[in-house]
């Protein structure tokens, strides 16, 4: 697939368009305002149900008081398996539990992580809308291994980095905490771990009513991504998220994870139930976004993927927008091509590799900012330049894609892909974390180990491939290729324009 790119999109929309706090998701065919988008009945009632009507609503500053839980195992870029427990105090005191695994489905636990300190909420982010910039400062972290081997694992890793640590001696003592960082005594030995909780730096609320939930109300606390360079987390400042937490009071039902990851501590480390194996893994079949996912640096979308086993091509839609809740759309990207067989991934255990080829593309711009810019391209670079139109598709594969967008065509990205099932066995594909810094998987060495907010499975495999139609229809998303500093600069300076126009 193609790895997204268009953050400077995000940027271009935010200066052409008012400060407002959106709310109330829309479909994607009345976000688009077409009438000729033809959506697989299945699958547009699918994002419907899911939605449901639901109110969701993100409060500035938010409320993060109480106790906020994963409902699941997490992936981490490296790959780390981990879920996480925290609680937010009302004198904005904060304990945040983490717990680290063997195993990709979080039932062999390693060693537990437990963090006190202090949190601030600021100003709303310019960068990322409607998120909420944030201080921390930790006055502890200590460590509970639950073996062994995991104690002499971290203390080798601590051999050169903090050797009062390692010269402690002490062989494993189930329960004993360990400390890696306390603030009053000037002492920190968690950079060997590649830890970091700059996550807390960015923080959205969002408060979902839905009438077919249990309880009525879902909460979700989405704290800041983590880099996917182990060696860049210390320095990175999160622009998106993580999969969100969500509240040990307003979660999502069934989640029988929700109470074992709650009654869990840095002694008892939950251990999530077995899971039914699930047959060899297959990407037939049509899968849609169940939410508005946000990437790293301003870049809110939602997927449509179809993939025709029988040829191994596929086809995708991304719908781009400018608000984090997908009303506003920028643009419309459509790409096709084909896909290699999986095979078993040897460096992200639980997940499946393979290779995405990207022969051909279609960009259709949506709103003014978006259209300037591509109308602004050197001609032959990206379309026909100056013809563009706002609502009108344009094939960009004769221009080797678009310069202005760091798409070139054709193009070959080294994907994952893991299918797991919900707690209502309905059929979710995790696809690859896109490159934090824009990069492309272009080659084995840059495989994703790590995954993007899942899809889920609206319809099965179509009788055979569809034709594209310029007029539109249903149409998966394929990731791309983000754009040159040079490309980012000259994008800005056009908003900037746009802007004052």
């Amino acid at each position: 697939m193609m790895t997204e790119c268009y953050w400077v999109l995000g940027c271009l929309a935010a200066l052409s368009s008012s400060n407002k706090l959106w709310d109330v998701p829309v479909p994607p065919d009345q976000q688009l305002g077409s009438a000729r988008l033809h959506w697989e009945p299945q699958c547009q009632y699918q994002l419907r149900h899911l939605q449901d009507g639901a109110r969701i609503t993100a409060l500035l500053p938010p409320r993060v008081e109480g106790h906020w839980i994963s409902t699941g195992c997490e992936v981490r870029p490296g790959p780390e398996f981990l879920t996480r427990s925290y609680t937010f105090y009302p004198n904005r005191l904060l304990k945040a539990l983490q717990f680290y695994y063997t195993d990709a489905h979080c039932r062999e636990p390693s060693y537990s992580l437990v963090i006190k300190g202090k949190l601030r909420l600021r100003q709303a982010s310019w960068i990322t809308r409607g998120a909420t910039e944030a201080d921390y400062h930790l006055h502890k972290v200590g460590v509970v291994f639950h073996s062994q081997e995991a104690m002499s694992d971290i203390r080798a890793r601590m051999n050169r980095t903090c050797a009062g640590f390692v010269s402690t001696g002490r062989s494993w003592a189930p329960g004993r905490v360990y400390e890696l960082l306390s603030a009053k005594a000037g002492r920190d030995c968690t950079s060997a771990l590649g830890f970091t909780m700059h996550e807390l730096s960015l923080v959205r609320l969002e408060k979902q009513y839905n009438a077919q939930q249990m309880g009525g109300l879902v909460e979700k606390l989405f704290l800041g991504d983590i880099h996917t360079e182990r060696s860049e987390r210390i320095h990175y400042r999160p622009t998106g998220y993580q999969q969100p937490l969500q509240s040990a009071m307003h979660h999502v039902h069934p989640c029988q994870v929700c109470g074992i990851i709650y009654r869990s501590d840095e002694h008892r480390p939950p251990i999530l139930p077995e899971t039914s194996p699930l047959p060899p893994p297959r990407l037939t079949g049509k899968w849609v976004s169940t939410q508005c996912e946000v990437r790293p640096a301003v870049l809110f979308l939602t997927r449509y993927l179809t993939f025709h086993g029988a040829n191994q091509s596929w086809e995708g839609y991304y719908y781009h927008y400018d608000d984090p809740l997908c009303k506003q759309p920028t643009f419309t990207l459509y790409a096709s091509g084909h896909y290699t067989k999986g095979v078993h991934a040897e460096n992200a255990r639980g997940g499946t590799e393979l290779v995405f080829k990207v022969s051909r593309a279609w960009v259709k711009p949506m709103n003014q900012a978006s259209l300037w810019m591509l109308n602004a391209s050197q001609p032959g670079s990206c379309g026909d330049a100056g013809s563009w139109a706002v609502g009108v598709e344009q094939d960009i594969t004769a221009t080797g894609g678009c310069h202005a967008l760091g798409i070139q065509l054709p193009h070959t990205e080294h994907e994952l892909f893991k299918i797991e099932q919900d707690a209502r066995e309905r059929q979710l594909l995790y696809m690859g974390e896109r490159p934090t810094d824009g990069g492309s998987p272009d080659t084995p060495r840059k495989r994703p180990t790590s995954y993007q907010p899942p899809l889920i499975q609206c319809a099965g495999e179509p009788p055979g491939p569809t034709t594209h139609s310029p007029l539109g229809g249903t149409r998966s998303t394929a990731p791309l290729l983000q754009p040159r500093p040079t490309v980012l600069l000259s994008l800005f300076i056009i908003a900037l324009i746009y802007r004052r126009n």
